[in-house]
């Protein structure tokens, strides 16, 4: 019996569908239609997951004599979690849950510097109404009071996404009538999440406006309010980003597509990598020069910067990656 025949039988005896094997294997389900029609042959890793999921040897899969199953007894030495359609259900709704929290600290640690920037203006005024060194102990008193709740929204998204932090950890898979649940919740969010994106892309786009038409007045305390104008705009922007998209990727994890395609995780692990390391980089940047100069009125701009040798850092690294392939 050639291997294309063990493949079928073994399937048909779990009650598997072609569909059903397929997102187990985590391949196409042509790429099954092929085996089990002899056009092509598994690669040896795939080979051993068959073996993994069906509890057979690879022996009995390759060689055409053996013709009896032989069954392997260290199935369950490689788990595999299993989700199930109420677990599904409850974290895509934890997800949609959590959007809110995670956008509005997204947001709470975007706008956090405006206060500290205008306050700072104020004190350069003619006939300031505070003190510099007033404005800039009160600005920051309000920055780290903006910022505590954010960052406490994400600890306390984090703690409640822990039950599920597997799906970004470990090899799972999903039981039957997973797949179509999110692929039908995924259709009905669809629109939502384009307008979204388009209307965050717009905000972002244009955020840069006000300091275009601050820069054409010599008065630095408009100027600084049109900084404060692009902030709130890049803000809300981002926030609008992170609302639509914690919800799709929660149902592009559950699915395995897109970046959570397996083909792709490697080059996830390396992104959150890389961003990690630049961000830290870029706050530790930015609090040294602030804190050696104590010119945080201008310091700020490290942020707009960073933002935006961000995105050619990681066009860098995904060069770099698909070179490496």
């Amino acid at each position: 019996m050639i291997l294309a025949d063990k493949i079928t039988n073994l399937r048909k005896k779990n009650g598997w569908s072609q569909e059903e094997l397929a997102e187990k294997m985590q391949v196409s389900r042509q790429a099954v239609s092929k085996w089990e029609g002899a056009q092509t042959v598994p690669d040896l890793e795939k080979l051993l997951t068959l073996s993994r999921l069906f509890g057979v040897t690879t022996d009995y899969l390759l060689k055409d004599e053996i013709e009896d199953e032989e069954f392997t007894d260290d199935v369950d030495h490689v788990p595999v979690k299993r989700l199930s359609l109420a677990q599904a259900n409850e974290f895509l709704e934890l997800r949609k849950w959590a959007a809110t929290r995670i956008s509005t600290a997204t947001f709470l640690c975007t706008i956090a510097v405006i206060p500290f920037l205008l306050l700072g203006a104020l004190s350069e005024l003619p006939n300031p109404p505070v003190s510099e060194n007033l404005a800039c102990g009160i600005g920051l008193v309000i920055l780290f009071l903006i910022v505590t709740p954010g960052v406490a929204l994400f600890s306390f998204c984090g703690f409640k996404s822990a039950p599920f932090e597997f799906i970004d950890r470990e090899p799972f898979e999903t039981e039957y009538g997973v797949d179509g649940m999110v692929r039908e919740k995924q259709k009905a969010y669809r629109a939502t999440y384009i307008k979204c994106n388009i209307i965050a892309s717009c905000l972002c786009v244009l955020s840069p406006i006000p300091i275009f038409i601050g820069s054409l007045t010599e008065k630095e305390f408009f100027t600084v309010v049109m900084v404060a104008v692009t902030i709130l705009l890049a803000g809300m922007g981002a926030a609008l980003f992170v609302l639509a998209g914690v919800r799709w990727e929660s149902m592009q994890k559950l699915l395995k597509e897109g970046d959570y395609a397996p083909k792709e995780q490697r080059k996830i692990r390396i992104r959150k990598t890389v961003s990690s390391v630049y961000w830290l980089s870029a706050t530790a940047i930015y609090l040294g020069w602030s804190f050696q100069t104590t010119s945080w009125e201008s310091t700020w701009v490290v942020w707009p910067i960073a933002g935006i040798l961000f995105a050619v850092v990681m066009c860098l690294c995904n060069l770099m990656i698909d070179r490496k392939k």
